[in-house]
C-alpha cells in the first residue's frame, strides 16, 4: 500500500504528457539505431568473428594436428623444441591447447587467407591473439573454425586468458605473419 495513493486509481487511463512521450519516442528509436549497428558492424566493421564451430573428439583433433605438424613443419622454436608449421596459402592450419602450451607455432604469409582451426585436449581455455586483441574461449570436444587473413607482418603472442591451472601463467604460443615469398626461419 502506497504512503499516497494516487487520486485516480486508474492511472494508466490517465493522458502522457507530451514531454514524456518525446522521450518514449527518443529512447525507442535510439534502440532500433543500436540494433541495426550491431548487425551492421558485424558485417562491415570486421570487429567479431565469423566461426563454424564443430563437435569433435579430442584425440581426432590431437591426430589431425600432429598430421598436419607431420606435413607443414620447417624447424623449431627457439630452445623450447615445439614444431613450427609454415601454412601454405589458403590451406588449414591446426593449433591446439593443452596444459600449459598452444601448440604448434604458426607460420602465415601477410595478406593470404588461411582456415585456423583451434581445439583444447583437457580444460578449458583462451586464445587471446595479442595485440590483435582475438579471443576465443576453447573447450575440449569443440572444433572453431576461423577464417583470417593476417594483415600485418610480425610476430604475434598468443595468451591462454582462461584460468586453466597452476601453469595458466606460462601458457603462451606464437603466430609468425611473414611476407610473401619470405620465411620466418
Amino acid at each position: 500500500m502506497a504512503a499516497h495513493p494516487p487520486e485516480a486509481r486508474l492511472w494508466w487511463n490517465e493522458p502522457v504528457p507530451k514531454g514524456e512521450l518525446l522521450w518514449v519516442a527518443v529512447a525507442f528509436l535510439w534502440g532500433v539505431i543500436m540494433f541495426l549497428m550491431m548487425i551492421w558492424w558485424h558485417l562491415e566493421g570486421r570487429q567479431n568473428l565469423s566461426t563454424e564451430v564443430y563437435r569433435i573428439d579430442p584425440e581426432v583433433f590431437r591426430s589431425r594436428t600432429e598430421a598436419f605438424v607431420e606435413r607443414h613443419k620447417v624447424g623449431e622454436e627457439g630452445t623450447t623444441g615445439i614444431p613450427v608449421a609454415r601454412v601454405p596459402p589458403g590451406g588449414d592450419a591446426y593449433m591446439l591447447g593443452r596444459l600449459w602450451e598452444w601448440w604448434p607455432v604458426l607460420e602465415l604469409e601477410k595478406g593470404k587467407t588461411y582456415r585456423l582451426h583451434l581445439s583444447s585436449l583437457d580444460w578449458q581455455h583462451g586464445f587471446s591473439l595479442q595485440p590483435v586483441n582475438m579471443n576465443i574461449q576453447v573447450h575440449p570436444g569443440i572444433e572453431h573454425v576461423i577464417t583470417i587473413t593476417p594483415t600485418e607482418s610480425g610476430v604475434f603472442s598468443v595468451v591462454c586468458n582462461e584460468f586453466c591451472g597452476a601453469g595458466h601463467h606460462q601458457m603462451t604460443g606464437r603466430i609468425r605473419v611473414v611476407e610473401p615469398g619470405k620465411s620466418g626461419g
